[in-house]
C-alpha cells in the first residue's frame, strides 16, 4: 500500500469496522515492558474482500492460531508447563494483585508470552524472574489447583519443586540456541529438537540420508525431533497421529474448511497438498506442496503455514512452526512487480562470479501484502518480509515468492513517530531530514530487493550440499540477501525503473544500515555479551567488513561530537563497490559450501562487540526510555452466522495484550505438558 492509502480507524471501541469513518487516530503503540513494546497493526482493504475471501481469511487465521502450542514446545520442552502455570496464576491467584512483587510477576509472564518461552526471542538467553523463588511458591499455592498443569505431578509442591530451578537458576538451560562452535552445539542449546543426542551423532544421522547427486534433495530432519532411545537414534515426526498430532489435527480441520472456500483450483490444490503433508509427515509431500504453492500467482489471499525456518536449530536442520495469513496490496505490489520483472537483469549484472549465477531466473514473484494474522514463530514478533520456499532446488527450477509486509512496517513507523531515536544517533541534520523524507520508502525497497532478488539469486555448484555451512548458514544467507539489496539500491537501474526519485533514497538506506550495523542494534545486546542472532550478526558483519576494507580511502568514519560517537559515510559510491566485493565472496562461500571461509567471516566481523561503543550506545539509548524490540497483537475475525451460514466476517482490533494471551491460552491449547 502507499502510505496515503491507509485509513486511520477509530479507537473509541475495541471493535471497529474497517469502513467506518475515523473519529480519533488509530493507536498503534499499546504498552511497553522490559525491553519490549506491544503494538497493533491495521488490515486496510478488509471491506474490499468478498464474503468468500473473508471466510477464507477467517479459516486460515484459525489454522494460524491452532499451532501456537507447537512453537512453545519446540523452543524448550518445559515451556508449556511454565506457561500454563503462569496463566493459572494470572486467572486464579487469590492474593494481592496490586503488590510490587505481583507486578514483577506479570512482567515476567508477558515476557514468556512474547518470546514463546522462557528464553529471549532474539538473544536466546534465559531471562530470570525479578521476583523471588519464595514468592513464586506462594503464587502457586494460592492459585486454583484445578487450573495448574499437574498431569504426571502429585501436587502443587512437586510442581514448584520442578519448575523453580528451571526458571530461576541461570546455569540451567541458559541459552535456547548456542552458536559457540567450540562446544557441542546441541548439548549447549535448550531447544527441543533433540533429546540425548550429540551434535556429531545428529550430523552423521542425516548425512547418511543425503545423496550428493540428488537433483531434488529432501530437507531431511525439517519436521521431526531426533531422540536416542535404547542406544538407537529415532525420529519423531510432526504429523497427524505423531508428535504434535493434537495441534496438527486442529490445523488440518481449519485447512479443510479453507479448502472448501478456496479462490481457485490452484489454491485449492495447494491447501490439499499441505493437508496431505500434515497427515503423512512425508517431506516429499512438503516439496510437492511448495512447488504448487510457489506457482500460484493468481490468488488474492495467500498464507504461510508449516515447519519452515531453521534459525532456532543450532545446526540449521530442524524448522520451527509458523504462519502468516495475508492478501495482496494491489497498488503497492506494482512496485514489487517492477523489481521482479527485471530479475534476470539483476542476476546477469550481479558482481558475483558467473559460475554462481543462474543462467535462467525462473518464477520470481514479488508482492506487497496486507498481513491479516500472525501465528507460531511469527507472533508476536514478526519479520517484515518473507521469501519462500527455502529449498534451493525449488528456487532454481520453479522460483520463489517474495513478500513485503507493508502494513506491518507502517505500524512500526507510526509507533516510532517522535520518539527521539533518529535525533540521538544520526550524524547530521541532513541525515535526519533524509530519513524523515525517504526512510519508509528506502526501507521497503531494501526489503523488496532482499526478499525478492537477494534470497532468490545465485546457485549452488553441483554436488554442494545446501547444509554445508551448518551453524553459520543462516547468518551468511541473510548477509548475502542484504548485500544484494544494498548493492542495487544505488544502481542507476533503480532510477530507470522509476522506483524512487533520486539517489538520496539509496543514501538514506546506506546511512541507516551502517549506523545500525555499527551502533544502534547494540541497544539489543546486554553489556559484555557477543552477538548471537543471525540477522544481527549479518548486519554487523557487513558494516565492520566495509569499515576495515574501506579504511585506506576513509569510506566510513566514526566522528565524535560533544562527546558522542556518530557514523559518517564519506563516499557512497565506494561503499557500494565494497558491498559488491563482499557479495561476490559470500556468494562464492555459499555456492562452494566453503564452511571454513564462512566461519572466519562471521566470527571475525559479526560476533564480537566493541565494549566502549557498546557502553556508550546503551547509555544514550537508556535516556530515551524506549524498548528495542517490538511485536503485535492480532486483530480478531468474528464470523456472523445466520441460519447456519456465515453471512459476514467482522474485524475487531483488540487493545489488551494480556487478554489476547489469556484467550489464546484457553482456546488454542491442544498439547500436553511435559513434566
Amino acid at each position: 500500500m502507499t502510505m496515503s492509502s491507509i485509513m486511520l480507524f477509530s479507537c473509541n471501541s475495541s471493535k471497529q469496522k474497517a469502513n467506518e469513518e475515523p473519529k480519533v487516530e488509530f493507536k498503534y503503540m499499546l504498552e511497553q515492558f522490559a525491553d519490549i513494546k506491544i503494538m497493533r497493526y491495521q488490515v486496510p482493504g478488509w471491506d474490499s474482500l468478498t464474503l468468500k475471501q473473508k471466510e477464507l481469511v477467517y479459516y486460515l487465521s484459525e489454522a494460524a492460531k491452532a499451532g501456537r502450542d507447537i512453537i512453545f514446545d519446540q523452543n524448550f520442552k518445559y515451556n508449556l508447563s511454565i506457561r500454563k502455570t503462569l496463566e493459572a496464576i494470572v486467572e486464579t491467584y487469590s492474593g494481592d494483585k496490586n503488590s510490587e512483587e505481583y507486578k514483577k510477576f506479570i512482567v515476567y509472564t508477558k515476557r514468556v508470552w512474547f518470546s514463546n518461552g522462557i528464553h529471549h526471542h532474539y538473544s536466546s538467553e534465559k531471562f530470570i524472574p525479578d521476583f523471588s523463588k519464595e514468592y513464586f511458591a506462594s503464587l502457586v499455592r494460592n492459585s486454583d489447583i484445578a487450573r495448574l498443569p499437574l498431569v504426571g505431578i502429585e501436587n502443587p509442591e512437586k510442581l514448584i519443586e520442578k519448575l523453580t530451578p528451571i526458571m530461576f537458576d541461570p546455569g540451567i538451560f541458559p541459552k535456547k540456541v548456542s552458536l559457540d562452535a567450540s562446544k557441542d552445539l546441541i548439548k549447549n542449546s535448550a531447544t527441543n529438537f533433540y533429546d540425548n543426542v550429540t551434535e556429531k551423532e545428529a550430523e552423521n544421522f542425516y548425512n547418511l540420508m543425503k545423496n550428493p547427486k540428488d537433483s531434488e534433495p529432501i530437507s531431511y530432519g525439517l519436521n521431526s525431533k531426533l531422540v536416542k532411545e535404547n542406544g538407537k537414534l529415532i525420529e519423531k515426526t510432526y504429523k497427524v497421529g505423531g508428535m504434535y498430532g493434537k495441534a496438527i489435527e486442529q490445523i488440518v480441520m481449519w485447512l479443510e474448511k479453507a479448502e472448501n472456500v478456496a479462490e481457485n483450483e490452484k489454491q485449492k490444490l495447494s491447501i490439499r497438498k499441505l493437508i496431505t503433508y500434515y497427515q503423512t509427515g512425508n517431506l516429499k509431500d512438503w516439496d510437492a506442496y511448495n512447488v504448487n504453492w510457489v506457482s500460484d500467482m493468481e490468488s488474492h489471499i495467500d498464507f504461510v503455514n508449516g515447519f519452515i525456518e531453521v534459525y532456532e536449530d543450532p545446526i540449521g536442520l530442524k524448522a520451527t512452526w509458523e504462519s502468516v495469513v495475508n492478501f495482496k496490496d494491489i497498488e503497492a505490489t506494482k512496485r514489487a512487480q517492477i523489481i521482479s520483472s527485471s530479475a534476470q537483469w539483476f542476476e546477469d549484472n550481479s558482481p558475483v562470479d558467473s559460475r554462481f549465477k543462474k543462467k535462467e531466473v525462473k518464477g520470481v514473484s514479488a508482492k506487497v501484502i496486507t498481513v491479516a494474522q500472525l501465528g507460531g514463530d511469527c507472533y508476536p514478533a514478526t519479520p517484515i518480509g518473507i521469501n519462500l520456499p527455502n529449498a534451493d532446488w525449488i528456487r532454481k527450477e520453479y522460483g520463489s515468492k517474495s513478500v513485503t509486509m507493508e502494513n506491518i512496517t507502517y505500524a512500526y513507523d507510526q509507533a516510532a513517530l517522535g520518539n527521539g531515536f533518529m535525533e540521538e544517533f544520526a550524524a547530521s541534520i541532513e541525515e535526519i531530514e533524509m530519513a524523515k523524507k525517504y526512510g519508509s520508502l528506502s526501507s521497503n525497497l531494501h526489503t523488496d530487493l532482499h526478499e525478492c532478488l537477494g534470497h532468490g539469486s545465485g546457485q549452488l555448484l553441483p554436488n554442494t550440499s545446501p547444509d554445508a555451512l551448518k551453524n553459520y548458514s543462516s547468518a551468511l544467507e541473510e548477509t548475502r540477501a542484504d548485500l544484494f539489496a544494498l548493492y542495487y539500491m544505488m544502481d542507476k537501474k533503480m532510477l530507470e525503473l522509476k522506483l524512487f526519485p533520486s539517489m538520496d533514497v539509496a543514501k538514506t538506506e546506506y546511512n541507516s544500515y551502517i549506523r545500525n550495523g555499527l551502533m544502534t542494534q547494540l541497544t539489543r545486546i546486554d553489556l559484555g555479551k557477543n552477538i548471537e542472532q543471525a540477522h544481527m550478526r549479518n548486519r554487523q558483519l557487513i558494516a565492520n567488513w566495509c569499515v576495515e576494507n574501506g579504511k585506506k580511502e576513509n569510506v566510513i568514519e566514526k566522528v565524535i561530537k560533544n562527546g558522542k560517537t556518530y557514523v559518517k559515510i564519506n563516499d557512497f559510491e565506494k561503499l557500494r563497490t565494497l558491498f559488491g566485493k563482499l557479495l561476490a565472496e559470500v556468494q562464492r562461500i555459499k555456492s562452494e559450501g566453503d564452511y571454513n571461509a564462512g566461519k572466519l567471516l562471521v566470527e571475525n566481523y559479526g560476533v564480537k562487540v566493541d565494549p566502549i561503543i557498546h557502553k556508550e550506545v546503551k547509555e544514550r539509548y537508556a535516556k530515551l526510555n524506549l524498548a528495542p524490540y517490538g511485536g503485535f497483537i492480532n486483530p480478531n475475525f468474528i464470523p456472523i452466522v445466520k441460519d447456519g451460514k456465515i453471512t459476514d466476517v467482522e474485524i475487531e482490533y483488540p487493545r489488551d495484550y494480556t487478554n489476547q494471551m489469556m484467550e489464546y491460552g484457553k482456546k488454542y491449547s491442544f498439547l500436553p505438558t511435559i513434566n
